[in-house]
């Protein structure tokens, strides 16, 4: 037998009312709803807060601090951890943090303490003398020793750094461009040259008996504003010297009819030369007589047998049919 519902006249499966089934469907939607936002933001709002108590804790002017992103301050708060774990606090230092203002400012350059995997443990303040940003602000551009180097140099620094760390207090030596202001780059027309030297250093106290740290002096080299220690020279697309300024007798100590003919790579440091062909290889490859220009920092032989750096730019000239170069010597 069949059974209607005395409401809506339907037939039911069972004794029930649909008034019932619909009681069990306005209980069922009278669920309260769990919402996971307000726990979201009460976490967000105790990171804010974890942050800013770490930003009030960094050693830096309240004008940086109030400049930092959140992002920012958590590597600058990185930065400070590889430096107390390499230098405890109530050990003392042979570099850096203990440097007073007075001292720093009579070093020709700025100090580098790096980690045994590159990273950045440790910048003097005076690096804005030289590069003209803060320690704050050029460690916006990473914390690798690699992400303020021209990309060009990075392997070369790489290969340095490697070959020090192997063996613990050989000095090494490398030449690169680094990062600068805005500013900077628009008055001089480029970034600073800057040579690193430096050695890795075994840590003598008991909690890091095998742990190295590199220390290291940047030096700027070249007055970038200076055209005295320019010379040209043009090459043919092999980079054989077609013709050179006479000029370049004063920096290099060769005759000008001694370099016509010969290669560029002749006079090249072998550890140079994968990249000034590197160079070699973006300005062959630039379309157009006027292709952009390439630049590197190079060794090159003196006639006196000793070597010396030049800021190196060239480009394509004379209609894509030769390539010109502008030296500067790194003094």
């Amino acid at each position: 037998m069949t059974i209607f519902c005395t409401h809506c006249h339907r037939p039911l499966q069972a004794e029930m009312s649909c008034l019932a089934r619909r009681g069990k469907q306005a209980s069922s939607a009278l669920k309260p709803f769990r919402s996971t936002k307000s726990a979201s933001k009460a976490r967000r709002d105790q990171i804010n807060v974890e942050l800013q108590a770490l930003r009030s804790l960094l050693p830096i002017s309240a004008r940086e601090k109030e400049r930092l992103s959140y992002l920012h301050t958590m590597a600058l708060v990185c930065l400070r951890l590889r430096g107390a774990q390499l230098f405890p606090p109530d050990l003392v230092p042979p570099v850096g943090p203990a440097l007073g203002a007075e001292l720093l400012s009579l070093l020709p350059g700025f100090l580098l303490v790096l980690s045994a995997n590159a990273k950045l443990v440790y910048i003097s303040d005076n690096v804005a003398q030289v590069l003209g940003l803060s320690m704050v602000e050029l460690l916006a551009q990473g914390d690798t020793i690699f992400d303020i180097l021209d990309e060009r140099s990075c392997k070369d620094a790489r290969k340095k750094l490697l070959l020090a760390r192997e063996e613990p207090g050989r000095e090494i030596t490398f030449v690169s461009e680094m990062r600068t202001s805005k500013a900077f780059r628009l008055q001089h027309k480029g970034n600073r040259v800057v040579a690193v030297h430096g050695r890795f250093t075994t840590l003598h106290w008991p909690a890091f008996s095998n742990t190295t740290a590199f220390l290291a002096l940047c030096t700027p080299v070249g007055d970038v504003s200076s055209q005295d220690d320019l010379f040209q020279s043009t090459h043919f697309l092999d980079m054989t010297f077609a013709d050179v300024t006479e000029s370049v007798t004063y920096h290099l100590g060769y005759r000008r009819e001694e370099l016509i003919g010969q290669s560029w790579y002749r006079l090249l440091h072998p550890e140079d030369t994968d990249l000034a062909a590197m160079q070699h290889r973006a300005v062959g490859e630039s379309l157009g007589a006027e292709g952009a220009a390439g630049t590197a920092v190079l060794r090159v032989l003196r006639a006196d047998r000793s070597w010396v750096w030049l800021h190196v730019s060239a480009r394509r000239d004379r209609g894509g049919r030769a390539i010109a170069c502008t030296s500067r010597c790194l003094r």
